[in-house]
């Protein structure tokens, strides 16, 4: 399988180059065999390694990656739902942690580079094609404004964009981790139930996989209901089905959560150039989250309710985005 990087033809020719994208549930795994064109994808679960390092070498030894690796990969870029901060990694929502160092040295790269995946997606927003992204609501883009991003897998994650004489600057943030605010009496009851579990409540606890979890078991013990204990994908399903008015009730408060922790990004950066939303929930939701009130709260700020009437949200829909931006960040480590 081969997908463009971005809308421009692929140019260069350079030795294949490794990239990833690795989260939480899923490690994705790619060749960039020119600038532009990407191939040999394949996604392997992270249950399944002990270590990332084994993840990346079964993945080197899958005979079409060794195929069109020929003489052997030098350099590789790595995006992670963590924290990157000096050579040692350890993940919040798995298990995995390693030294950069160490990892480039077992696999045999002269350079290997490792983001935060939330910045690495950040910098393929410029360059997302008109068909890899659906506008949700009105508004209209600011050239040459700062972008905001936001999306809800396995955890939250948040970054932006932010423009200069130079080009973009992704930010490293961990905005995913604030306090979550209540909006409505409902939400205060869902925080309310959702203390009885956690001493801190962040907007991850609920805008995530196991926060559609939580969300239901909040719901289900107020309403009696028969079961207390859902999985997240057996939630949205029955939503989206129309099979259970209770489920549809949890990922429309989903939603509409994350319209108000979306809504705090674009004041916060003044993203007037639009707000991104990927991860990996909300683009499955299709329709349904498009008719939601994800939008209605997010232009629901009081007085400045005209300022983000008028910033656009988007629904990153291309397939590995993520690709597209720790790409950028090697050629550009790779051009220093």
């Amino acid at each position: 399988m081969t997908v463009q990087t971005h809308s421009a033809s692929p140019t260069a020719v350079h030795s294949p180059r490794l990239l990833a994208d690795v989260g939480g549930t899923n490690a994705r795994f790619a060749l960039e065999l020119a600038d532009g064109a990407i191939g040999n994808i394949h996604v392997l679960a992270c249950a399944a390694y002990p270590t990332l390092a084994e993840a990346l070498k079964a993945y080197l030894a899958l005979p079409d990656v060794a195929a069109a690796a020929g003489q052997g990969i030098r350099h590789g870029a790595i995006a992670i739902a963590n924290p990157v901060n000096g050579d040692f990694v350890k993940m919040t929502n798995h298990h995995w942690e390693f030294s950069i160092e160490a990892l480039r040295v077992a696999v045999g790269f002269e350079v290997l580079v490792v983001a935060n995946d939330f910045t690495a997606l950040a910098r393929s927003l410029p360059l997302l094609a008109e068909g890899q992204k659906r506008q949700v609501g009105g508004g209209a883009a600011q050239a040459g404004a700062p972008l905001g991003l936001i999306g809800a897998g396995t955890g939250l994650g948040v970054s932006g964009l932010i423009p200069s004489a130079a080009g973009w600057t992704a930010l490293l943030s961990e905005g995913g981790h604030v306090s979550f605010p209540p909006m409505n009496p409902e939400e205060v009851a869902i925080l309310q139930y959702a203390w009885t579990e956690f001493p801190h409540v962040s907007a991850e606890r609920l805008l995530s996989g196991v926060g559609i979890e939580l969300i239901y078991r909040a719901l289900a013990a107020q309403r009696g209901a028969d079961e207390r204990t859902l999985a997240a994908p057996e939630i949205a399903r029955r939503a989206l089905e129309g099979e259970c008015k209770l489920c549809d009730d949890v990922i429309e408060h989903f939603c509409t959560m994350l319209g108000t922790i979306a809504g705090n990004l674009g004041v916060t950066l003044g993203a007037t150039g639009g707000i991104y939303i990927g991860g990996g929930i909300v683009p499955r939701l299709g329709e349904r989250f498009d008719r939601s009130g994800f939008r209605a709260r997010f232009e629901e700020k009081g007085r400045f309710h005209g300022y983000l009437a008028a910033i656009p949200t988007y629904v990153i829909t291309a397939e590995y985005p993520a690709f597209v931006g720790v790409s950028a960040i090697l050629a550009e480590k790779l051009a220093a």
